[in-house]
Parts: C-alpha cells; sequence; structure tokens
C-alpha cells in the first residue's frame, strides 16, 4: 500500500543567518527568508526526495524552502553524481590518513614499539618491489579504500592498531549520541544550550516512512534494507566518535547533519563523511537498487567559506532557484561570483547587492491546480476524506489561504497534487 504524504502547510518567513555572522553567532538581523514551511506529519520517501530536488530540506519534521533571492546568503541545492565521482588527490590522502591511524596508530603510538604491541606486518602499507617509474599507479577504488580499516572488512591474517567501525541503525534517541552532540556544539558551534528534546526535534525525530530497497537479489550486510532516516555511527575502540544524520532516498542519499568529537578534528572526519556517503549510494546503485545515483549535499552557499568546502567534490550540480533544473557547479560559478542572487536559466533575474529586493508579486495558483490540492475534511476510525484545498474552512480565513497559496507554490503543481494538506 503507498504511502500518503501528510503535513500541515506554513507561510514564508525569517530569520537571523548563521552563515555570515561573527563565529559562533548569527546575524544581528533577520536577512534570511524562506518561501513556505511544511510540518510534516509523514512523507513517503520520493515526495520528499521531489522536495529536495525543488530546494526543500527538512529539520527535524518542520520542512522549508528558503528563498534565494531575498536571502543574505543564498542557499542552492547541490547534489554530486556519485556514480561519476572520483576522489581528488587531497581526497584520496584523507581517506589513507585515516586508515593508516586505524591501522598503524599516530606517528606516538608506532615506531619501534611496533613490534612490541603486535602490530603484524600485514598491517603496514606494502612497498613496490624494483623499479616502479615506469609503472602506472595502483587504481583506486573508493568503496574498497573507504572500508579498508573498518573491522568488518579487514583480513584476518590483518592485526589493526584500533578497532574501527560504523555501522547504519535507525534514527532513534541515546544518551551517547546526545552527549556526542552537546560536546560539538558547544566546542565547535559555541553553543552550549541544548536539551534532549532539542537534540530529538532537530535530529533524531523524522516524518520520512520506511520503504523497503527493491534489490533484485540479497545485498550486502552493510548496506541498508530500507529507505528512510539513518544514523551513521563512527566508532573506535569502542567509543561513539562521529555521527552522521542521514536519509536514504530512492535516488540519493541526502545528508541531513554531521557531529564528531573536536579531538579527532585534524582527520577532517566531516569530510571523510562525504566520501563515506558518496560510497554508500554508489554500493547501493552497485547492488542493484540502479536508481540510486546521488549524493545531496544540502545547500551550497558561495558567500560562506565554510560551506563552500561541497564544491570540491565533483562532478556536482546546483539546482536554479526559479526552474530547478541543474547546472554543473563549474558553470555556475561566474555568475555567483558576480552576483549575490543568481538565476541560471533566467540570468537576467540575477540580483547584485546586498539589499533585500523586497516581496515579489502576489503568490497565484490557478483555480484547476487549487481543484487538486487535497485537504483533510475528516477522519474516522482510522479512515480519512479529503476535499479540495479551496472548498475546506481553511481556506475562508485569509491567513490560512495565504499560507496554503505559499506553499503549494514552493512545492509546484506536481508535489502539490501528492500531499494531503491539513
Amino acid at each position: 500500500m503507498p504511502v500518503v504524504s501528510v503535513g500541515m502547510p506554513l507561510g514564508p518567513g525569517c530569520s537571523t543567518c548563521g552563515y555570515c555572522g561573527p563565529l559562533g553567532e548569527r546575524s544581528s538581523t533577520e536577512t534570511s527568508f524562506k518561501k513556505a514551511g511544511f510540518i510534516a506529519s509523514q512523507l513517503s520517501c520520493e515526495v520528499y526526495q521531489k522536495m529536495i530536488y525543488r530546494g526543500w530540506r527538512r529539520s527535524g519534521t518542520y520542512c522549508y524552502a528558503p528563498d534565494l533571492r531575498r536571502s543574505c546568503c543564498p542557499q542552492y541545492t547541490i547534489r554530486l553524481d556519485a556514480i561519476a565521482f572520483k576522489p581528488s588527490r587531497s581526497q584520496r590522502k584523507l581517506i589513507n590518513r585515516w586508515n593508516h591511524f586505524v591501522m598503524l596508530g599516530h606517528k606516538s603510538e608506532t615506531g619501534d614499539s611496533l613490534l612490541r604491541q603486535g602490530i603484524s606486518s600485514a598491517s603496514m602499507p606494502s612497498k613496490p618491489e624494483g623499479n616502479t617509474t615506469k609503472r602506472d599507479p595502483p587504481k583506486f577504488s573508493l568503496s574498497t579504500s573507504i572500508h579498508a580499516a573498518e573491522s568488518d572488512f579487514i583480513s584476518t591474517n590483518a592485526t589493526a592498531r584500533h578497532k574501527f567501525q560504523v555501522t547504519l541503525e535507525p534514527s532513534t534517541y541515546s544518551e551517547e549520541k546526545y552527549a556526542l552532540y552537546l560536546l560539538y556544539q558547544r566546542q565547535i558551534h559555541h553553543d552550549p544550550h541544548n536539551t534532549p528534546e532539542d537534540f530529538k526535534r532537530f535530529l533524531v525525530k523524522s516524518p520520512l516512512i520506511n520503504e523497503p530497497i527493491p534489490y533484485p537479489a540479497s545485498a550486502p550486510d552493510h548496506l541498508p534494507s530500507q529507505y528512510g532516516s539513518f544514523h551513521q555511527m563512527y566508532r573506535l575502540d569502542g567509543e561513539l566518535i562521529a555521527l552522521g544524520v542521514i536519509d536514504i532516498l530512492p535516488e540519493c542519499v541526502s545528508s541531513v547533519y554531521f557531529m564528531y568529537d573536536p579531538k579527532h578534528d585534524k582527520y577532517s572526519l566531516g569530510k571523510l563523511s562525504a566520501l563515506r556517503e558518496a560510497s554508500l549510494a554508489r554500493e547501493i546503485h552497485n547492488a542493484g537498487a540502479i536508481a540510486m545515483s546521488s549524493l545531496a549535499m544540502g545547500f551550497y552557499i558561495h558567500s560562506c567559506p565554510k560551506m563552500k568546502y561541497k564544491g570540491e567534490y565533483s562532478p556536482s550540480y546546483l539546482a536554479d532557484p526559479e526552474e530547478f533544473t541543474w547546472f554543473p557547479l563549474e558553470d555556475c560559478i561566474p555568475q555567483l561570483e558576480k552576483f549575490r542572487y543568481a538565476a541560471f536559466v533566467h540570468p537576467e533575474h540575477s540580483l547584485e547587492g546586498p539589499q533585500d529586493p523586497g516581496e515579489g508579486p502576489p503568490v497565484s495558483v490557478s483555480e484547476e491546480q487549487l481543484n487538486e490540492v487535497m485537504v483533510i475534511y475528516s477522519m474516522q476510525q482510522g479512515a480519512i476524506s479529503i476535499i479540495p484545498v479551496n472548498l475546506s474552512h481553511q481556506w475562508n480565513d485569509q491567513y490560512n489561504r495565504e499560507e496554503i497559496l505559499s506553499c503549494v507554490d514552493a512545492l509546484g503543481d506536481e508535489l502539490s497534487r501528492e500531499i494531503i494538506f491539513r
């Protein structure tokens, strides 16, 4: 039985900006705008994927569509082609450095003491023999390398200095996860005020309904069997050192949030997590779920240095903020350099200068389209009755009507028909 997507529409809004303020602070004025919001009761994974590709993101069960035209730091939806992705030299070095640490330890742990500590020669990087100057370098496999130091993947004759495990589990709360979140928020974002409920609301609760992944045959044990929301757990010697919050959708793995223990900061675990998530999308694809092809990396913010790193993963594409068609990132850079707000399909719509141009023309949705947007009329014994939104009592209230119109406009014609409002 197909999943029914249900939620409550919200209108435009604005807030302070966390991208252009001082470190650990937000902007002093409300300069980040949203076209619409949506409190999701439940969503099918396919519907939420379509929302992502129209510029929406979720924070817990709250979904929102940024207004790039008005915001100080426009947020462009970015996705990486995980099948065509080839890690750069620096990205390969990140993976190798972490694997070296896991297998051999930090340099303070190695040296002459290796043999005394029982580290076998099988764990050591092998050195090529003879004259290798004319040989081609060994072919790099992202998936092989990303798992190379995991305890479930290393060969039985190898001994590792540390035990490294990465597992996927449903998005659930634990004191261990909350403690890591507190540590990360306090030391990295200078945000000491977070309760268990804050953590649950932001990174545990999800409106996505799990659905089976249609592998044609049995997939490897480390791959998920269902689409939905997950926590990717990184453990070193049994200790939770990092956690990735991800949504696994029919065509993409979507990065929601990543946190880590700052004592491992030098290993760039955030960048490693993106490589691992790209590998996950590729592995699901190679296991037979061929629609899976991308890593949805959230938002690319060209004016924010800490967000521009996403452009280092190639080939990446940005969604046009008006037509929601995809453009190679490298083709977008010149416009992003020139304009605060860049429109790729209609470059004449691009805007220079930091000032907010103000609200655009009133949202207009045709009567024909509104007749196909449904709202819950009644619920009795688990059965719901629906009617067109323009015949509902919500439509009679001007404030509710404006919220509905904003949400329908931001969702677009197709998605508005696939979601039932309440």
